[in-house]
C-alpha cells in the first residue's frame, strides 16, 4: 500500500547511478545545489531523497528532467576532500514518490509520498526466487564484472524484495532498466523482471564468450602457422635449402604483380599459387601448377609495340625489300591509312596466295619491320593435331598451350604480325581438325575472345595482324577461306626478276661467297639467258640456286689463281652451267599455212603456243593430241563446228568435213595443257589450212570462242603479253572485254607490242590471216 502521508525532504539528484533501498553508497558530490541540500539534510533528521537524472550530462537539472521515483537515504557520513567535492556515505532505507517540487533556490526540496512493496502470492515469490538465484549463480560463472563473493553475499537474503533490489544492483544493466527495477511496487513482478533480465544477459555473455573463443583460435591458428613457417625455414636454411618453396612463392607472386595481367587472370595466378603453396614440392602436381603459373606470368596481356603508322615510310620499306607485289603492298599501306584514321581497328587476315619462291614469307617480314612490329612466324603445313592450335589439357603429362599462344609468348607483344605458313597444306584425322580450331583464330569477330585449352582463360588475339600464305587455294576450307582477304600473287615477269637478281640476289650471292662486285661482274644479256633459258618458275628460288651455282665456280677459279676477274657473258654463262636446260617460245621465222601461235599462261608464267592443223583425205574424224585437258578439247570442237556453219562465208568446201580428217596438235606433246584460251587460235589454224591462207607469223592470240564465233575475255593477259614480246611478236589480238587488264602490263613492253581487240572470230582471220591464195591451193 502507499502511505498517503506527504514528507517535506531535500532532493540530491544522480547522475548515472541509481541507489535501492537497504544499499549502502559512497558518492562524490560536487554541484553546489546538491552539496547544499546535503548541508539542509545535515541539519534536520540526515535524511535525504536521492533520484536518477534522465540525462546524464546535464548540470542544473530542472524538476522535468528528473524521474519521480527514486529513493529515501540517510546520510551516514560526510567528508570534504581537498578538491572541493564532498564524499558521502548513504544508506537507502525506502522507495518514495514526488508529490510537489517546493520553491527553494538554492536546492531542491520535495514532498514525496512512500511507495510501499506490494505483495501477492507468497509461494509463487518463494519460486522466483528460487529461479532468480539460480539464475544468477549460473550469471556470475560467465560473467566477468560480478564475483563468487558477490553471490554469496546474496545468498542469504530471504525478504524477496530487498533480494531483487540487491541483485539489481549488481547486474550491469542500462539505467532506464534499472529504474523500471526501482518503480515496480509489485515485488511478484519486480523479481520476474530481475529472472528476463539476467537470462538474457547470460544469453549475451555466452554468445560473447563464443565469439572470443573463435577469434582465440583463429588467432592461435595464425601464430602457430607462422612459428612453423619458421621452424620451415630454419631447417631449409640449414639444410642448404636456400628459401626452399617459401623463396619461390615470394618470387612467383612478385612476378604476377610484375605482370601487367588483367585483374581476372591476376586473380586467377594468385589462387593457383595459393594451390602451389600446399601442394608439397615432390608431389607430381606441383611442377604442373609451377609451369601454369610461368605461363600466365610470362604471357603478354597488355604489353604493345606502338605502330609506326607513316605511310610513307611503310612504302619505302616494302619497295627496299621486295620489288613488284603492288596489289599487297597497296593494301598493306590502306591498312595503315586506316589505322591511322580511326586508332582503332581489329587487325586485317591477309591470305598471300601463289606459286613457290615469289616471297610470300619474306613479304610478312617486311610488313611487320614497316609498320615496326616484332614478327612471329609458325608452320602449320602438316599439322594433323587440333591442339597444336589449341593446346592440351593441363591434366596431360607435359601439356603445352598451342602454337598461337606460344608464338604470342615469343613476340612478346599482344601486337606482333603473326604469320601461318602453308595454311593449305593443314591435313586431319583422327586427332580433329586443325583447319576448324584455326576458324576461331583468323575471325576478326570472335579471335578476341581465343580459348586455349591450356591457358583456359580468354585471349585477346584481336590486335594481332595475321598473315597466312598457300600455293594454291583448292585445299583451303571454304568457311576458313572466307575468314581471309585473298591476295594473288601470280609471280614474276622476266623484267622484274632481271631486276630482282641484279638488285637483291646477286648482291647477296656474292657476299656469301666471299666475292665482291670488283670480282665478278654479270652482263644484263647473261642474266636475260640465265632467267629464260636455265630456269623455268613464277618465283625466283631457281634463279637464286642458278646464280649461286656460278658464284661458287667463278669463286674457284678466283683461289686457284686461274682469273683474277671473271665477266659473265652469254658465252661464259654455257661454260660455267652447261647446255640450256630450257627452251622458250619463238615467233615463226615465216608465215605459214594451217599453224597459229596461241599465247598461253603457266604456274610459272606465260608462254606460246604453236598449234598445227593438219588436213588429209578421210571419213571427216577429229583427232586433237597434245596431251589436252577436256575443255582444251570441247573449245577445238567449238572452233571445228563454228567453222563447219560458216563453211560459205569462210569459202571453204561445205562438203571438207566428210572427205577429210583433221588432225590438230599442241606441240611440246608432253606437257599438260588445259583452258579455253586456245578457242580463237584453233580456229586460226583450221581456217588457214582448209582456205590456204597463211597465219602472219608476227601476230599472237587469246581468246575464248563460242559457236557463234563470239571471242569471250580470257585470264594471265600480263603473262602472256610478257611472253609475246619475248618470243619477239608484235601483234597481240586479245578479248575486247580484256582491255581494261592492259594497265596490269609493264609500259616498256606495251610499247613494244600493238594490242588489237576483237569481239567475234571474223575479226580476227582479218587481222590474222595474210590475203587470200589462189583458191586451187585450198584443200
Amino acid at each position: 500500500m502507499t502511505d498517503k502521508q506527504n514528507v517535506q525532504i531535500p532532493l540530491l539528484p544522480l547522475r548515472g547511478l541509481l541507489v535501492y533501498p537497504s544499499m549502502v553508497l559512497h558518492l562524490d558530490v560536487g554541484r553546489d545545489k546538491s552539496v547544499k541540500a546535503l548541508e539542509q539534510s545535515m541539519m534536520e533528521n540526515s535524511e535525504i531523497f536521492l533520484v536518477s537524472q534522465k540525462e546524464v550530462n546535464m548540470d542544473d537539472p530542472s524538476d522535468e528532467d528528473l524521474y519521480r521515483i527514486g529513493t529515501v537515504a540517510k546520510v551516514k557520513q560526510m567528508v570534504k576532500l581537498p578538491n572541493g567535492t564532498h564524499r558521502v556515505l548513504v544508506e537507502g532505507i525506502k522507495r518514495a514518490e514526488i508529490a510537489e517540487f517546493l520553491d527553494e533556490e538554492d536546492f531542491f526540496v520535495v514532498n514525496i509520498l512512500n511507495v510501499d512493496d506490494i505483495h501477492e502470492d507468497q509461494n509463487e515469490e518463494e519460486a522466483l526466487m528460487r529461479s532468480l538465484m539460480s539464475q544468477f549463480e549460473q550469471y556470475v560463472k560467465v560473467s566477468k564484472k560480478v564475483t563468487q563473493e558477490t553471490y554469496d553475499t546474496v545468498v542469504d537474503i530471504e525478504e524477496p524484495s530487498r533480494l531483487a533490489d540487491i541483485v539489481s544492483s549488481h547486474l550491469p544493466i542500462k539505467m532506464k532498466e534499472k529504474q523500471s527495477i526501482l518503480e515496480t511496487a509489485n515485488v511478484k513482478q519486480r523479481l520476474q523482471n530481475l529472472v528476463d533480465i539476467i537470462s538474457n544477459e547470460r544469453e549475451v555473455l555466452e554468445i560473447e564468450k563464443k565469439i572470443g573463443q573463435r577469434v582465440k583460435k583463429s588467432m592461435e591458428k595464425t601464430q602457430k602457422e607462422y612459428y612453423l613457417r619458421e621452424q620451415m625455414k630454419a631447417i631449409q636454411n640449414e639444410l642448404g635449402d636456400k628459401d626452399g618453396k617459401t623463396g619461390e612463392v615470394a618470387e612467383l607472386k612478385q612476378k604476377i604483380e610484375d605482370a601487367q595481367m588483367p585483374e581476372r587472370i591476376e586473380n586467377v595466378a594468385l589462387k593457383e599459387l595459393g594451390r602451389y603453396e600446399k601442394v608439397p614440392q615432390s608431389s607430381a602436381e606441383s611442377s604442373v601448377i609451377r609451369n601454369y603459373i610461368e605461363w600466365l606470368v610470362t604471357l603478354p596481356w597488355e604489353t604493345e609495340t606502338v605502330d609506326n603508322l607513316d605511310v610513307l615510310h611503310a612504302e619505302k620499306i616494302l619497295d627496299e625489300d621486295h620489288y613488284g607485289l603492288e596489289k599487297v603492298k597497296e593494301r598493306v599501306l590502306e591498312y595503315l591509312a586506316v589505322q591511322q584514321l580511326t586508332q582503332s581497328i581489329k587487325g586485317p587476315i591477309l591470305c598471300l596466295v601463289g606459286p613457290p619462291g615469289v616471297g610470300k614469307t619474306s613479304l610478312a617480314k617486311s610488313i611487320a619491320r614497316a609498320i615496326n612490329r616484332k614478327f612471329v612466324r609458325i608452320s602449320v603445313g602438316g599439322i594433323r593435331d587440333e591442339a597444336e592450335i589449341r593446346g592440351h589439357r593441363r591434366t596431360y603429362i607435359g601439356a603445352m598451350p598451342g602454337r598461337i599462344i606460344q608464338g604470342v609468348k615469343r613476340a612478346g607483344t599482344v601486337n606482333p604480325v603473326f604469320l601461318l605458313d602453308e595454311i593449305d597444306k593443314m591435313a586431319s584425322d583422327f586427332r580433329g581438325d586443325p583447319s576448324s580450331a584455326m576458324l576461331e583464330v583468323l575471325d576478326p569477330e570472335q579471335n578476341s575472345t581465343f580459348s586455349d585449352h591450356f591457358i583456359e582463360e580468354n585471349y585477346d588475339l584481336s590486335k594481332i595482324m595475321f598473315v597466312t600464305t598457300a600455293n594454291t587455294m583448292q585445299t583451303i576450307p571454304g568457311p576458313l577461306l572466307d575468314r581471309m582477304e585473298v591476295i594473288s600473287i601470280a609471280g614474276y615477269t622476266e623484267v622484274e626478276k632481271l631486276h630482282i637478281a641484279k638488285q637483291h640476289l646477286l648482291p647477296k650471292q656474292l657476299k656469301e661467297n666471299g666475292l665482291t662486285k670488283s670480282k665478278m661482274q654479270f652482263r644484263d644479256d647473261a642474266m636475260l639467258k640465265l632467267i629464260r633459258t636455265y630456269t623455268r618458275e613464277a618465283g625466283v628460288r631457281g634463279l637464286e640456286r642458278e646464280l649461286a651455282s656460278i658464284c661458287r665456280k667463278a669463286a674457284k677459279k678466283v683461289v686457284s689463281g686461274k682469273k683474277k676477274r671473271i665477266i659473265v657473258t652469254e658465252k661464259q654463262l654455257e661454260e660455267l652451267l652447261g647446255q640450256p636446260k630450257f627452251r622458250y617460245g619463238r615467233a615463226e621465222e615465216e608465215d605459214q599455212i594451217g599453224t597459229a601461235t596461241g599465247l598461253a599462261y603457266t604456274a610459272s608464267g606465260g608462254d606460246t603456243l604453236s598449234i598445227e592443223v593438219s588436213i588429209y583425205p578421210g571419213k571427216g574424224k577429229l583427232t586433237l593430241t597434245g596431251k589436252l585437258g577436256d575443255v582444251m578439247k570441247e573449245s577445238a570442237q567449238a572452233a571445228f563446228s563454228y567453222i563447219r556453219s560458216r563453211a560459205e562465208e569462210l569459202k571453204i568446201d561445205p562438203e571438207f568435213g566428210e572427205n577429210n580428217d583433221i588432225h590438230i596438235h599442241v606441240p611440246e606433246g608432253a606437257t599438260p595443257k588445259d583452258g579455253p584460251s586456245a578457242g580463237i587460235t584453233m580456229a586460226t589454224a583450221l581456217v588457214s589450212a582448209l582456205t590456204g591462207r597463211p597465219v602472219r607469223k608476227e601476230v599472237g592470240m587469246t581468246g575464248e570462242i563460242t559457236l557463234r564465233g563470239r571471242v569471250l575475255p580470257i585470264g594471265g593477259l600480263k603473262e602472256k603479253a610478257l611472253s609475246a614480246h619475248r618470243a619477239g611478236l608484235t601483234t597481240i589480238i586479245i578479248p575486247a572485254e580484256n582491255k581494261k587488264d592492259l594497265e596490269d602490263i609493264p609500259e616498256s613492253v606495251r610499247e613494244g607490242l600493238k594490242f588489237i581487240t576483237v569481239k567475234h572470230l571474223d575479226e580476227v582471220l582479218d587481222r590474222a590471216l595474210t590475203e587470200e591464195k589462189d583458191e586451187s591451193q585450198s584443200s
